[in-house]
């Protein structure tokens, strides 16, 4: 990593093309991201391929900004950069499924699944077929806040 950094601070002095990262960089981000995505909290999630993909993105991104002199734990630091990246993935993710369970619900299925020559009983067992699996859609619960009690002074 300090060879790197060495090279593009050298490259950026010179006004030259920045180098390319080092496979073996690139093997340590692949590998992080593999084995943080095998954690309980992200191994269920259909999507992590795109997580995985995701966090390497976005170390190569912010390779740059890790400055060897000021921590001398690189792992750390690309690992907490992963682990954002796999969040903001399943934020999105969840947002488009919340969509997709919305136009399923309201949407009009006239225009999307009767093809020509298609009957109208098939449009109504795949409209049936969606609205008996779809998700439950719950409302987040708000945690109740618990005032303080305010401790009496003795006099």
């Amino acid at each position: 990593m300090i060879l790197y950094k060495k090279s593009v601070n050298k490259s950026k002095r010179l006004k030259l093309a920045k180098p390319l990262v080092p496979d073996y960089i690139g093997e340590c981000f692949l590998k992080i991201a593999n084995h943080l995505s095998f954690r309980p909290n992200f191994i269920n999630y259909t999507y992590r391929d795109d997580m995985i993909s995701d966090g390497i993105e976005n170390c190569l991104q912010y390779l740059d900004n890790f400055n060897p002199k000021t921590s001398s734990n690189p792992f750390a630091y690309f690992t907490q950069i992963i682990y954002y990246a796999f969040i903001r993935r399943i934020q999105k993710e969840k947002k488009q499924t919340t969509i997709k369970i919305r136009m399923i619900k309201e949407g009009n299925y006239d225009d999307m699944t009767l093809q020509p020559g298609e009957d109208r009983d098939f449009k109504n067992q795949f409209t049936e077929f969606l609205q008996k699996n779809l998700p439950n859609e719950e409302e987040p619960k708000k945690k109740p806040v618990k005032k303080k009690k305010s401790k009496k002074k003795w006099r």
